[in-house]
């Protein structure tokens, strides 16, 4: 079917083609990652504007001996494809196919594991030293785009770089965009070097001017070389300030200009950065006209564009987050959004758009969204910060020192808690429950469906101290009514009682005390016994009457959470048992002592034991085995 890629089983092959077939492979490699995102959906605009860069660094780089370090993670699609991995690549994301980012597990030319943002110069950093100090003779890439740039991390690397020896290049691959549209000081002053109003009216002006003519070519090229200049003096400085040498910028989605500044580059050393400028969804017009929705836009058909949108059973947990913060800031002038470059992900867009004085997109910094928002509360507003789980545990000193210690009535919201699906381990939201119950003064609960979260929320606002967590699931939530009229209910510590039944008692967190609901009706169906189910709302503080209550009038207590079973609604029961001297025996289901592989988010809780089904059996074989005559 393609001419040049059906043929590249490895870099050595792509480096077997003469300079003038590298056009048609880079347009094979998007065709075939159009196709095949189509139909298995992942990360697309990320790393279609990419391809230029990638083929043209396993051109002139001598990899795997020579390290390739991606940030973000999701624009390595076309590095997959070209080492080695081309018919896995159908299979990405998918159980056991091949990550959806660089998985050192996975392959020898992924030289770092990247599904956070920021990391590639400080991991890079660290691979130039190894190769400087074993003398083995390797070079090192740190390819970072998509917004990676506005992390901290990635700034504390060059930092650090700058005032070292080592022979690292950093390409700044600028998209002007990470998931949703770029925002940050540093954004803008890259983007304000090539979108001067005075400059591109003079080069307008000029260019008609000189019509079809040679004097229009030189015109060109003079000002491509003044661009340069001025992009160096400007730009550069900040990068030549910090002890890198600046190149740039380059067109990084011209394969020939790509080329042939790495082939000079690769052969200077000592800490460099080279400036691209590239499209995001380059060579396919319906995401370069929408990059923001076209970062991962699930299934479509690649001959026309047209998204193949899924329906829904419920809506969106995301989305009731974002319908309820708009409620509760329409009737409370001191309520802000904050968001670490999730705005649409964490379902903010609508918040934005009718409060855009109070809503925040602060890129990819998680530790400075947690310190942002303490700077809020500490001034008197009301700030819901809305970050998905697993990259919540990058601000986790930040809400402590921050928030907790300072008692700040802080509402964070941690999307995506939980099993989160084809994203795999990177992004499971598996540890939050155990991370931030060991913070004194912090709430944290978990609403089994839309009602409730919109109660918490509600209460949450409420609040005079912090930090206030609410964690929900990935995905379409329960289907229960919940906008309009009062609020449910809900207070600190206080469970509810979902189903009375005896002998064992489910103290169940979050949706899976639906799931725990279920299970109850098909163990009671089959005779062996009659459950209690209890949504206890809150980890913390734990509805100690109510825990309490149920162990001593059951025989056996189970534990269901949609987390990491060490340390949080299982540790938390066991602890307070243990505690009163009460011996009723505990079994705990949650997501086991290991990192849970890439899956569907149904198979991944099938895996672990928390859907209906896992939960039935292990109730119903504990009991008997326990209790059973």
């Amino acid at each position: 079917m393609y001419r040049f890629l059906d043929t590249i089983n490895s870099p050595a092959d792509v480096k077997k083609l003469a300079p003038e077939e590298l056009p048609v492979l880079c347009s094979e490699v998007r065709d075939y990652m159009i196709r095949c995102c189509a139909d298995n959906p992942g990360h697309l605009g990320a790393s279609l504007g990419a391809v230029e860069l990638i083929v043209g660094l396993h051109y002139i780089y001598d990899t795997p001996k020579d390290k390739i370090v991606f940030d973000v993670g999701h624009q390595a699609y076309a590095h997959k494809i070209l080492t080695g991995r081309r018919e896995e690549f159908r299979q990405n994301r998918k159980k056991e196919g091949i990550s959806g980012f660089p998985n050192r597990d996975e392959s020898p030319y992924d030289a770092f594991g990247a599904g956070h943002a920021s990391t590639s110069v400080s991991a890079a950093l660290g691979l130039a030293e190894a190769s400087r100090l074993s003398g083995s003779g390797e070079k090192v890439v740190a390819l970072i785009g998509d917004g990676a740039m506005s992390g901290g991390l990635a700034f504390e690397g060059i930092n650090n770089a700058g005032n070292g020896k080592a022979d690292i290049l950093i390409i700044l691959n600028d998209n002007d965009q990470s998931i949703d549209n770029a925002t940050g000081a540093i954004h803008n002053y890259l983007l304000r070097i090539t979108t001067s109003s005075k400059y591109n009216r003079l080069k307008k002006k000029i260019w008609n001017c000189l019509g079809e003519s040679w004097l229009r070519r030189k015109f060109q090229k003079w000002t491509v070389d003044a661009k340069s200049n001025l992009v160096r003096k400007s730009g550069g400085a900040l990068f030549e300030a910090l002890g890198l040498r600046y190149f740039g910028p380059i067109d990084g989605n011209d394969i020939e200009q790509v080329t042939n500044t790495l082939a000079r580059l690769r052969k200077l050393s000592g800490p460099r950065i080279l400036h691209v400028h590239t499209v995001k969804g380059r060579g396919y017009e319906p995401a370069e006209k929408d990059p923001a929705v076209w970062h991962a836009p699930g299934r479509f058909n690649p001959d026309t564009g047209e998204r193949i949108k899924d329906k829904r059973p419920a809506p969106r947990w995301q989305d009731v987050f974002g319908d309820v913060l708009t409620e509760l800031a329409s009737k409370d002038e001191r309520v802000v959004g904050i968001t670490p470059a999730m705005s649409s992900g964490c379902g903010m867009t609508a918040f934005a758009k009718a409060f855009p004085e109070r809503f925040y997109d602060v890129g990819i910094e998680e530790e400075h969204a947690a310190t942002f928002s303490a700077g809020l509360a500490a001034g008197g507003m009301k700030p819901f910060c809305n970050i998905y789980s697993s990259f919540s545990q990058r601000a986790y000193d930040q809400i402590i020192h921050d928030i907790a210690l300072q008692h700040l009535p802080v509402v964070l919201c941690f999307d995506r808690g939980g099993l989160v699906g084809e994203d795999g381990p990177t992004h499971q939201g598996a540890f939050d429950l155990a991370a931030y119950r060991s913070i004194p003064g912090s709430i944290i609960c978990s609403p089994r469906d839309e009602a409730e979260l919109r109660g918490m929320m509600h209460d949450a606002l409420r609040s005079e101290t912090g930090p206030y967590i609410i964690r929900y699931p990935r995905g379409c939530a329960e289907g229960v009514p919940y906008a309009g009229g009062e609020p449910r209910a809900v207070k600190p510590g206080k469970g509810e009682t979902l189903r009375k039944g005896e002998g064992v008692a489910i103290l169940a967190l979050g949706n899976c005390a639906c799931r725990a609901a279920e299970a109850a009706e098909k163990i009671a169906s089959s005779g062996k016994c009659s459950p209690t189910v209890i949504d206890l709302r809150y980890l913390k503080p734990l509805d100690e009457e109510l825990v309490l209550e149920a162990a001593r009038s059951h025989k056996a207590l189970v534990t269901v959470e949609d987390g990491c079973i060490k340390g949080g609604l299982f540790g938390a029961v066991t602890e307070l048992l243990a505690d009163k001297g009460v011996r009723t025996a505990v079994k705990g289901i949650g997501i086991p002592d290991r990192f849970i592989a890439q899956d569907s988010q149904a198979a991944q809780r099938a895996e672990c034991g928390i859907d209906s089904d896992g939960i039935a059996r292990a109730v119903a074989d504990f009991f008997e085995k326990s209790f059973g005559e």
